[in-house]
């Protein structure tokens, strides 16, 4: 076989060889151990967690390297791509603080290692694939889906491996002569790697996760161009990293069983293999069982659920690096004040098992990061999310942010601070009983006050409350009033006597606080009336009473 004859037949427009992208894309001039990663989304229109999860580890590993991190557009499957889906992904990673190097742009590329979208790169892939056909390692497939469904059908009534290998590789020991037959018929082709490996034998990979690899030699000749001239991944991804000078590549788990045909790849041009670390997949606790997070069944999945119930997105990051590194939250506790940045990220932290994805824990991290702002952030993040998602509530907060930052201060003091906030939308309904437009009942009186005892009790406080009263001298009312009605003032009195007793002091002010708030879970209910100022307290008194 003339091997130079046949590449130039397959590819003779292509003029440029692998030497001449290597002096256009020269080994980086970065520090000693600097790390260079990229993420790679399809646009497909789904931004989806495991995208950010990843975008994590890339970002971490390459900054606190000095390294360059790069967002790359794996385009190559024109049929699912979304018109749009590359402004998504910019944006959603913009919103949560993922900041790249150099890459993909909505208009353009910003970088000199590009273009950063694979459909654009033809051209780099041809001149890879045209060496590895003059090297004998490449060759034209003309087989039709049909012949290669049939190939597998007939493996399966064998009971032999699947795939196009060996023996079951039709188009492997075409002539030169055959191949130009059909060349000039027209008939068209794809480019598969002619593999040299052995299913007997392994190689060895290292994972910066999961430590030293032994896996099972790749022998299929897989497909490096499909019939458009476009890669699949198998060889993109290869070409991309050697080019961009990638240094770590940062995946899924899912791509470990092709982990063979990418490392023989490498292996076959010569090429300094990347440090691969393969990420543990993102799992979910459905009753006794984990299962993958699921798009159809698991809208947390999606980045938008995030960003459309108001998660910030320090409190995504503070959750995702305990879910990436098991040192993270001592980390934490040692460090209260210093930003997730400063945080050693290793890979050697890494769980290579399932990791866990709990909404309750992100949730009461959120409650955290929400309690350590000062309430003028909080207004200003709250007031940011309102315009987008719930313009009359932005208009409410607008209206007096004096207003809006005190109720939004209410128990962040003292040893204990109250943690009520959890999302933006979290927040507006939470905050909401302090504007009369969106006030409303939201929780029932306690069982055991009927309407006649409800009014009694919100009269005989009508008649004692005196808004210059302090804290203690309000208390004391409400106490008086309990005796006077015949409830506990203790509710463990109440619970060993109840015959003894109305209820206890706890459903009097319930009853109150209901009155004024709609709710019967609120922060300290003098504070609250403080806060509402008298009118607006004394109208809801006067309302509960009908």
């Amino acid at each position: 076989m003339d091997h130079q004859r046949l590449a130039q037949l397959l590819f003779p427009q292509i003029t440029k060889t692998p030497e001449d992208y290597e002096s256009i894309y020269p080994p980086r001039d970065l520090p000693a151990g600097a790390k260079v990663t990229r993420i790679g989304p399809s646009p497909t229109g789904f931004v989806h967690l495991g995208n950010l999860y990843n975008a994590v580890i890339g970002e971490r590993l390459a900054h606190q390297s000095g390294g360059v991190f790069i967002l790359r557009i794996e385009d190559t499957d024109a049929k699912r791509e979304v018109a749009g889906a590359v402004g998504m992904i910019l944006s959603a990673m913009d919103f949560f603080g993922v900041h790249f190097d150099e890459g993909a742009l909505l208009d353009g590329d910003c970088g000199a290692y590009g273009p950063y979208r694979q459909r654009q790169r033809a051209e780099i892939y041809q001149a890879v694939a045209k060496r590895l056909v003059e090297q004998g390692q490449a060759y034209p497939c003309f087989c039709t889906e049909d012949e290669v469904a049939r190939l597998r059908e007939r493996q399966q009534a064998e009971k032999l491996n699947f795939g196009y290998y060996g023996a079951y590789a039709a188009c492997r020991t075409l002539t030169l002569e055959q191949i130009e037959e059909k060349l000039a018929a027209g008939m068209p082709w794809v480019l598969r790697f002619r593999s040299q490996g052995d299913a007997e034998h392994s190689v060895t990979v290292l994972d910066a996760i999961r430590g030293e690899l032994v896996v099972q030699e790749n022998y299929q000749d897989f497909v490096l161009l499909k019939s458009d001239g476009i890669p699949t991944y198998h060889f993109a991804h290869v070409v991309d990293d050697h080019y961009m000078r990638t240094t770590h590549v940062v995946r899924g788990e899912e791509w470990l069983a092709t982990l063979p045909m990418h490392v023989q790849v490498f292996d076959a041009l010569g090429w300094q293999r990347p440090i691969y670390c393969h990420t543990a997949q993102l799992m979910k606790q459905d009753g006794e069982t984990r299962r993958k997070l699921s798009k159809r069944k698991d809208p947390e999945l999606a980045l938008d659920y995030y960003r459309q119930e108001g998660y910030l997105p320090q409190a995504i990051w503070e959750y995702l690096l305990t879910v990436l590194n098991s040192n993270y939250e001592q980390w934490r506790l040692e460090n209260p004040g210093l930003p997730f940045s400063e945080f050693p990220f290793s890979t050697e932290k890494m769980s290579h098992s399932g990791a866990l994805f709990d909404l309750v824990k992100l949730e009461d991290i959120s409650k955290e990061v929400l309690c350590a702002l000062p309430a003028s952030e909080v207004y200003d993040g709250l007031l940011a999310w309102c315009r987008e998602y719930d313009a009359e509530f932005a208009n409410l907060l607008a209206r007096d942010r004096a207003y809006a930052e005190h109720v939004l201060a209410l128990g962040k003091t003292g040893e204990r601070p109250r943690k009520d906030l959890v999302t933006w939308r979290q927040a507006v309904r939470f905050l909401s009983f302090y504007y009369d437009e969106r006030f409303q009942q939201d929780d029932p009186y306690p069982q055991n006050i009927d309407p006649q005892m409800r009014r009694e009790i919100l009269q005989r406080y009508l008649q004692t409350l005196d808004f210059a009263d302090d804290n203690e001298q309000w208390f004391g009312k409400v106490r008086v009033i309990c005796e006077e009605l015949g409830f506990a003032l203790q509710p463990k009195k109440y619970k060993k006597n109840p015959e003894l007793y109305r209820g206890s002091i706890v459903d009097v002010s319930n009853t109150i606080r209901i009155a004024v708030t709609g709710r019967s879970n609120s922060p300290d209910l003098w504070e609250i009336s403080q806060t509402l100022g008298k009118e607006r307290t004394l109208r809801r008194l006067l309302a509960a009473m009908d």
